[in-house]
């Protein structure tokens, strides 16, 4: 399974920042055998899609109609016609601060796959969840939810990717340790064959939360764990291009 490196620059980036969109898809085309994405602002999909030739662009959420009177939203034909052949949906930041519930964010990522883009769908839990020992269904359940297996929004494996991400070390320079990690992705990866079939083995499970490159190759080398996704160290190359050499 290829490796999948992926950037969350968040509400980060100007024209000015292209120098780093270009290093990075440099990067990506010396890494041949990594798939690296770049999740954008929207404001820079299109410019980034034209300087880059070997990163996939991608935007970081998407509204779940094709169309209609959404003032401000962006549907998966629009972004995919501005150049992202991705879109992150579902991230903790969105489900905290918009109030975006695991259905919602299974219609977000059902649209993007209709119109033939790929999502990255997050998950993750708070440090409550974590300290009280639960952490592990609790993670698998919103997986659950947010696949939406038992109505006309389920998502298929195709085109899917899983991010996991403890909300509770998101920025915050704590990582849980590698054995929790490993014990996460193993849960999921187990959730994704039960939803799927043996098509849930193909399906890759980012994690995501401080990753840097001091702690990238120890995260990267644990079973099941098939990418990272990347927020702060993702910005400048020289921070980002590190963590793509060590998968």
């Amino acid at each position: 399974m290829r490796p999948f490196i992926v950037a969350n620059w968040k509400m980060h980036g100007l024209k000015a920042d292209m120098n780093e969109v270009k290093a990075i898809d440099s990067a990506a085309a010396k890494f041949d055998h990594i798939d690296v994405g770049i999740g954008l602002p929207a404001t820079l999909i299109h410019l980034a899609a034209q300087n880059a030739g070997h990163a996939q662009i991608g935007a970081q959420d998407c509204h779940q109609a094709q169309q209609g009177a959404h003032t401000g939203c962006l549907s998966a034909a629009m972004l995919s016609e501005a150049g992202a052949s991705f879109s992150i949906v579902g991230h903790s930041e969105r489900r905290a601060d918009q109030a975006e519930t695991s259905r919602l964010i299974a219609q977000k990522a059902r649209s993007l796959q209709n119109a033939s883009m790929g999502a990255i769908l997050c998950i993750g839990e708070d440090l409550a969840t974590r300290q009280s020992g639960t952490a592990l269904d609790f993670v698998a359940g919103q997986l659950v939810e947010s696949l939406a297996l038992a109505d006309d929004t389920s998502l298929s494996p195709e085109r899917l990717t899983i991010a996991y991400e403890p909300i509770w070390a998101i920025g915050t320079g704590h990582v849980p340790e590698l054995t929790d990690i490993a014990a996460m992705h193993s849960k999921l990866r187990s959730q994704l064959v039960s939803s799927f079939g043996p098509a849930g083995d193909a399906i890759r499970i980012l994690y995501g939360g401080s990753v840097k490159a001091s702690n990238a190759k120890d995260i990267l080398a644990l079973k099941n764990v098939n990418g990272a996704l990347v927020g702060g160290a993702s910005l400048k190359a020289e921070s980002f291009v590190p963590i793509i050499a060590a998968a």
